[in-house]
């Protein structure tokens, strides 16, 4: 066990727990945000995304001790759930389950904080590792071109 201190969503917080440990479950289990979802554990389906110093990265699989910078969780993307993104997949009804769609937003704000405007190709890469078992793809990539649209960078 050892002590580490991390920065998410603009707050400091001490965690004492294994070096080893996925920094899913430092998230979900020691600091109690539960936005984070597990998929498969093997950085795979895209679930787990947060954003560690912009980009988007698999917490299932990163171990807290490699973790250095700022990380972001859907938590901490907007306060009152009323990023771009999130308006915009409420406007278009995104979700069928559901399950996937906190990781399919945060890899969408990664890019939009990247490429404001960016193409079908960069939505189709940026979002080729998120994996939406319900197949609500055309709906994702219609969102993320609306909340372009509405400067979804915020």
């Amino acid at each position: 066990m050892a002590d580490f201190t991390l920065n998410i969503n603009q707050r400091s917080y001490n965690v004492h727990v294994s070096p080893d440990t996925p920094l899913l479950w430092v998230l979900r289990d020691a600091i109690g945000l539960k936005g984070t979802k597990f998929g498969c554990g093997k950085a795979l389906c895209g679930a787990c995304t947060v954003h560690l110093d912009g980009n988007a990265i698999r917490s299932c699989s990163l171990p807290v001790s490699a973790v250095k910078g700022k990380i972001v969780t859907i938590e901490g993307l907007s306060e009152n759930g009323d990023h771009p993104l999130q308006e915009a997949w409420k406007e278009i009804d995104v979700p069928q389950c559901g399950y996937c769609q906190v990781g399919q937003i945060m890899s969408a704000a990664a890019l939009l904080a990247r490429k404001p405007q960016p193409s079908d190709e960069d939505i189709d890469t940026a979002m080729s590792g998120n994996i939406c078992r319900c197949g609500t793809y055309p709906r994702i990539k219609k969102a993320i071109i609306m909340a372009a649209a509405k400067g979804g960078a915020k």
